[in-house]
């Protein structure tokens, strides 16, 4: 056999198997018992769930600051210490406060001097006045002296009191037994409280109780009720879950770009004191529950044929019912529930689309409420092959060759 017979016998050869593997797979992709993937319906639980994310923050936290100026002389305390209330922090310098009192209390002793002098001088007007040698006039300039004396000593004394408050200003103390989670000064640091009072250091006074900050839309707020119990995890122990309850559902809504949120408060047991302050929880809440129903899986609610996507006849479903988004379709985790959707069965060699009734759902099933569906039928989830295409086939099965 000559070189060129061999070449034409292998090309031969070649186009039968192309012709034969294009012909299986317009059979195949025709059988809708090998191009669709089914899945069996199953009773089981599901729950529907909403989730957040929010920062852990203590129960408590207090930001001590200051009521006058200086520069910071002496720091107590550091970042993680144990205070007890009333411990010391730190200490300003003192000695502008220190010579305001020492001044005050002085202003006190000459008010005392002139008011006994004023007394004196009142006693002896009274005498004369009495005797007549003196006038009224003169007698009440006496007394209006001796009650100005008196004014101006608790006037000092008022004085002295501001300036004694002010020296022991300039000691910072805890007002809360806690934990120094932050320190915000150094030594030799100026500290300015004019306006507004600056935070020297923020005190947590129980990291065995902690809370969540998180915000829910305004679709999921309605689920969330007061005592829900609540799972977490954070970052820093992604294997780990962790408990709470709702405590507060805030009634200030906010408002960003038309979307409405509400603060939602979880309150949570920190016993190990693992969980510190300003780290992110990812908040999940159970919001409804369903026991040993007929479910659906998400997928073949988000099924659509490619015939119906292309505006064909191959079949008579559209996916999803006017009214009734499957759920999970453009990232939904849940349905709301008495919503509806529509399911692919096979039925005589052809797909036959179901109307179904809704319920709750989770990320992966969703409740069957109504429908002709029972357990065991088995729904299309998508597609093993893709839908046969005459001209595309005609063209993988064209086998031509040049031979020179």
């Amino acid at each position: 056999m000559t070189r060129k017979k061999q070449i034409i016998l292998l090309a031969a050869v070649g186009a039968l198997v192309l012709g034969g593997y294009a012909a299986w797979k317009r059979q195949a992709a025709a059988n809708p018992e090998t191009r669709y993937k089914t899945q069996a319906l199953a009773k089981g639980d599901v729950t529907q769930t909403v989730s957040a994310n929010g920062t852990l923050n203590p129960v408590t936290l207090v930001n001590v600051g200051t009521q006058v100026s200086g520069t910071v002389k002496k720091l107590h305390v550091d970042f993680n210490d144990q205070v007890k209330a009333g411990q010391v922090l730190a200490e300003l310098d003192d000695a502008i406060y220190s010579a305001q009192v020492r001044q005050s209390a002085a202003s006190i002793a000459s008010a005392q001097a002139s008011l006994g002098l004023a007394r004196a001088s009142e006693a002896r007007m009274k005498s004369l006045y009495e005797q007549e040698y003196v006038s009224r006039q003169e007698f009440d300039q006496a007394v209006q002296a001796r009650e100005a004396a008196e004014a101006q000593l608790k006037l000092s004394r008022a004085q002295n009191d501001r300036d004694r408050a002010n020296l022991g200003y300039s000691v910072i103390r805890s007002p809360v037994s806690g934990v120094v989670v932050d320190r915000a000064i150094d030594v030799g640091q100026t500290v300015a409280a004019s306006f507004q009072t600056p935070t020297l250091f923020k005190i947590a006074q129980d990291l065995t109780q902690m809370q969540i900050y998180t915000t829910f839309a305004e679709a999921d707020i309605g689920s969330i009720k007061v005592g829900q119990p609540v799972r977490f995890n954070v970052d820093a122990f992604p294997n780990r879950r962790f408990q709470g309850k709702v405590k507060q559902i805030r009634l200030n809504p906010t408002t960003q770009q038309n979307v409405v949120t509400y603060n939602v408060v979880v309150e949570v047991d920190n016993p190990e004191q693992i969980l510190l302050p300003g780290m992110t929880a990812y908040v999940s809440i159970a919001v409804a529950n369903r026991k040993d129903v007929l479910l659906v899986p998400n997928a073949a609610l988000r099924f659509k044929p490619a015939d119906a996507a292309r505006g064909g006849k191959g079949a008579e479903g559209k996916g999803s019912p006017e009214g009734g988004r499957p759920a999970g379709m453009g990232g939904e985790k849940r349905k709301r529930e008495s919503g509806g959707g529509t399911v692919h069965v096979i039925e005589g060699g052809a797909l036959k689309p179901v109307r179904i009734g809704i319920g709750i759902t989770d990320s992966r099933f969703t409740e069957v409420v109504e429908g002709e569906l029972k357990e065991g039928d088995r729904v299309i989830t998508g597609e093993n092959l893709p839908a046969p295409d005459s001209s595309a086939a005609s063209s993988s099965s064209t086998f031509r060759m040049r031979l020179f």
